[in-house]
């Protein structure tokens, strides 16, 4: 199979794939939209607190891998969904350690942020 010769079109549909993906991760699956809360309230908090530019850098950083560890969860949720009709040990296996990754970019996430916003909501007072 030869491999197939670079076109605008191609590297359009391409996109359109992965806006397809990202769409469909966000209306299907509720913690993608909690995700989606979260990552909006640190943009807005963000822009409230006028945080450096290095902060911003780390707050995209985060927002990002946790979008990342979600999208790739949820791929191996549908595999594993689709191609095995019956519970199957290692399936779950998978499955799980995917949604670890999600829990643990959630928490380093949480973490960063309360780096960021404590000692700014702090300095209100």
């Amino acid at each position: 199979m030869e491999p197939r010769k670079f076109t605008l079109r191609s590297r359009i549909e391409s996109f359109r794939y992965a806006l397809n993906g990202l769409w469909s991760v966000v209306r299907e699956e509720h913690n993608a939209r909690i995700h989606l809360v979260a990552a909006a309230i640190a943009i807005v908090a963000g822009l409230l607190f006028r945080i450096s530019r290095a902060e911003w850098m780390l707050i995209t950083i985060v927002i990002g891998m946790v979008f990342i560890a979600e999208l790739v969860n949820s791929a191996i949720e549908a595999i594993g969904d689709n191609f095995v009709d019956v519970r199957n040990e290692k399936i779950k296996k998978a499955k799980d350690y995917a949604a670890a990754a999600v829990l643990v970019s959630a928490i380093i996430s949480a973490i960063v942020g309360g780096l960021v916003f404590i000692p700014k909501i702090f300095d209100l007072f």
